[in-house]
């Protein structure tokens, strides 16, 4: 049997052996994963998930919600894939969190259908600070600029927690950490208030030392993609 909670613990208590007056939020990243491993994780303790493609995500939570009702409340589910206009109405109800609101446009969208299904989510606002096309986001000084403006992006179902970031495509690791550091940067000149969503499998430890509130971790604990 697979020792996923083990892993999930393992990278958890090796964080707070390193940091132990914060502890981040480990995100289990089970996107690709069948419902099988899903439920092994969930019986094994994890309760923070992490799914990209959203159908694939409502297919297995709502089993596991069927199968286990408890999760209900207990599981948190976030969203780490770009926010899409067609498809975003489909988070409420299932996510707890999403990670990538790239755009005013979609931001403001998301605040609407928020208010439309009475059903709160909490969102971060990807920011695209190594400037690649392929990614989504904004950058810095649009960020920077609109420092006094974002807090009013929020309602009573819709609530603004942070950002999120990732590194270069490249994964070199300096890069990364010159990324992730401007990210720190942003928030704690900027928006103290607001939580850093950054790091991922190969490069959660420096995301970590930099002050990550969230991890995403995939690989490490749910072994290589299908």
């Amino acid at each position: 049997m697979a020792e996923y909670g083990s892993l999930y613990l393992s990278i958890q208590n090796s964080l707070k052996d390193l940091y132990p007056n914060r502890s981040p939020v480990i995100i289990a990243v089970s996107k690709t994963k069948p419902y099988e491993v899903v439920r092994e994780a969930y019986l094994q303790g994890i309760r923070e998930f992490g799914e990209n493609y959203i159908p694939e995500a409502i297919a297995k939570f709502t089993k596991l919600r069927e199968e286990f009702p408890e999760a209900e409340s207990s599981v948190h589910l976030h969203h780490i894939g770009p926010v899409q206009s067609g498809t975003l109405r489909k988070l409420f109800g299932i996510f707890s969190h999403t990670h990538g609101v790239g755009s005013i446009s979609s931001l403001k969208e998301l605040l609407k259908r928020a208010e439309k299904e009475k059903k709160q989510i909490r969102y971060f606002i990807q920011a695209n600070l190594t400037e690649e096309n392929t990614k989504h986001g904004m950058g810095f000084e649009t960020l920077r600029n609109m420092k006094d403006t974002l807090s009013s992006y929020q309602n009573e179902f819709c609530i603004w927690e942070g950002f999120m970031g990732m590194g270069p495509s490249t994964g070199d690791l300096a890069e990364t950490k010159e990324v992730f550091s401007l990210l720190a940067e942003l928030r704690d000149t900027y928006f103290p208030d607001k939580k850093l969503s950054m790091g991922m499998s190969g490069d959660f430890e420096i995301a970590a030392s930099l002050g990550s509130d969230y991890l995403r971790i995939g690989s490490k604990i749910f072994g290589e993609r299908e």
